[in-house]
């Protein structure tokens, strides 16, 4: 029987927004040419991808805490596409400002709701470890 609190991994609002932001990378990095995947859209791809899959990955441990950890793992890889490479790639040139700030825009949302999601996993990890049996 399962919990009537258990949601499926695809309709969880991070893994969607994740997935959509790996669609849009995967657009991007499409059009680039062999030099510009080789150089920096395989890293912007891969860091954007690994969201999504430490998303995944978190969501399907059993203990809060190495849920928690995946999740740590999906925020830096974030940090890295949307902070170092997304930025890169406009001062490079190889988006436009309105691309980017569309995509900066989402990944705003996902950094956000991704916060939260460890602080919610967390606080009900530890509530429910505490819980004398």
């Amino acid at each position: 029987m399962e919990s009537q609190n258990y949601i499926e991994l695809k309709k969880l609002e991070i893994y969607q927004l994740s997935r959509q932001l790996s669609t849009i990378a995967w657009r991007l990095f499409c059009r680039f040419d062999f030099l510009d995947k080789k150089h920096i859209g395989d890293q912007f791809l891969r860091s954007v991808d690994s969201v999504g899959a430490n998303i995944a990955e978190g969501y399907g441990r059993f203990h809060y805490l190495d849920k928690v950890r995946f999740y740590y793992n999906a925020r830096a890889s974030h940090f890295e596409a949307f902070t170092h490479w997304l930025e890169l790639l406009l001062e490079r040139e190889k988006i436009s400002k309105e691309e980017f700030d569309t995509i900066s825009s989402k990944a705003s949302i996902l950094q956000i709701k991704l916060n939260n999601f460890i602080t919610i996993t967390t606080k009900k990890g530890r509530e429910s470890h505490d819980k004398p049996s």
